[in-house]
């Protein structure tokens, strides 16, 4: 203790700031307690999933709400993609380290800006256009068999603002905000999704290609690493990975949605600069977590293996959990009957299709893994 009365521990800790109060800031706590980080979060609301590590409550999209939270940290970061640009690069302007950056994150804020600049790069992805109105999306669908995704530029998530459509009428109500983005409906055999952290000094460590199974538009499970993956495939999912993430600049997590086509190629679906879903099996079945990783990259200190703990590793979301009961009320049972499988809840209250939690089982049997999770998950259902 020093004759001013400050613990020397909490004088040396280094001080991350995370915006958003939500799970993925929630799994971030546990990683930064361990590594003697002072985890601070600002929350958009009370009560929130990361609560627990919740300095501040306000609006991210206020400038002053957030200066005065980055005031207290030594380096911002993000449980999402929200922040409005004109707050990100006024921070930027006062001297604060934010991680991803503006630059980077643009490319995940607006669909339109990652496929402008995901061509210039020459990254595989879908045949794409930008369309303003009604002709434009029939010119694009007359060139593509008739069938197109359109997705609304900012804003989607799990499903949301993404329609697949036959007809510009099915998207009339979009039209008016500005313009869309129109994507060929891609062949594909799976999905797929690379992860990569880089430091802003440079260092950049790829995790394995993992599979990704949908439901609804909503990640449900996820095998790490991808099965049936011919070293070819991992070796070009890590090359995409790691160009995205040098030539956006990207510091932090990234995680590269993409599509598997049946000819065998791989393209490009969307881009997340935080930890993600697809990950989340790394908690448990890496011998670094995603979470981790995150703020080891945002302070740029030296980055951790992410080698798998175990030839397999299984992630199954809970989604909606129990209609007339608390997930806590379930694990007990869970537990005592899956005492192998790890359980990660999320604060949140039940709700249809919500995400409320996880289980992540890793072995050297897929099958028995994969039953592990499912089996586990289920007790959280109705």
């Amino acid at each position: 203790m020093r004759d001013d009365g400050v613990d020397e521990r909490q004088r040396m800790a280094l001080k991350v700031g995370i915006i958003g109060g939500g799970q993925l800031a929630r799994m971030m706590i546990a990683p930064a307690v361990e590594l003697g980080l002072d985890v601070r979060v600002l929350a958009e609301q009370p009560d929130m999933s990361a609560a627990l590590a919740a300095t501040a409550t306000g609006d991210y999209r206020d400038l002053e709400t957030v200066r005065a939270f980055a005031r207290e940290v030594d380096v911002v970061t993000f449980d999402h993609e929200h922040v409005p640009q004109e707050v990100l690069r006024a921070l930027v302007a006062d001297g604060v380290a934010v991680h991803p950056g503006p630059d980077a994150l643009q490319f995940a804020q607006d669909k339109l800006r990652m496929r402008a600049r995901l061509a210039e790069l020459d990254v595989p992805q879908p045949e794409w256009a930008e369309v303003a109105d009604a002709a434009q999306l029939q010119t694009f669908l007359d060139a593509n068999g008739g069938r197109a995704v359109v997705k609304t530029p900012r804003g989607g998530y799990d499903g949301k603002g993404v329609r697949v459509v036959t007809s510009p009428a099915e998207v009339a109500d979009w039209f008016g905000d500005g313009a869309l983005l129109a994507e060929e409906l891609v062949d594909f055999s799976r999905e797929l999704a690379q992860q990569v952290a880089r430091r802003p000094s440079g260092d950049l460590v790829a995790y394995p290609v993992v599979e990704t199974v949908q439901r609804g538009g909503v990640c449900a499970e996820v095998i790490a690493p991808a099965p049936h993956g011919a070293l070819r495939l991992t070796e070009v999912a890590a090359g995409i990975g790691a160009s995205i993430a040098e030539g956006l600049g990207v510091t932090g997590m990234l995680a590269v949605e993409l599509f598997e086509t049946t000819d065998e190629r791989l393209l490009v679906n969307e881009l997340a600069m935080r930890p993600h879903n697809s990950g989340h099996w790394s908690q448990d079945g890496a011998a670094t977590s995603q979470f981790e990783q995150h703020l080891r990259a945002v302070l740029d200190l030296p980055l951790g293996d992410a080698a798998p703990r175990q030839p397999w590793a299984v992630m199954v979301n809970i989604l909606g959990g129990p209609a007339d009961a608390s997930l806590e009320s379930r694990l007990p049972a869970a537990l005592a009957a899956h005492p192998a499988a790890k359980v990660h809840t999320y604060g949140k209250a039940p709700r249809p299709g919500r995400k409320v939690g996880h289980v992540n089982a890793i072995g050297d049997d897929l099958d028995a893994v994969v039953y592990e999770a499912r089996a586990t998950a289920a007790f959280f259902g109705d």
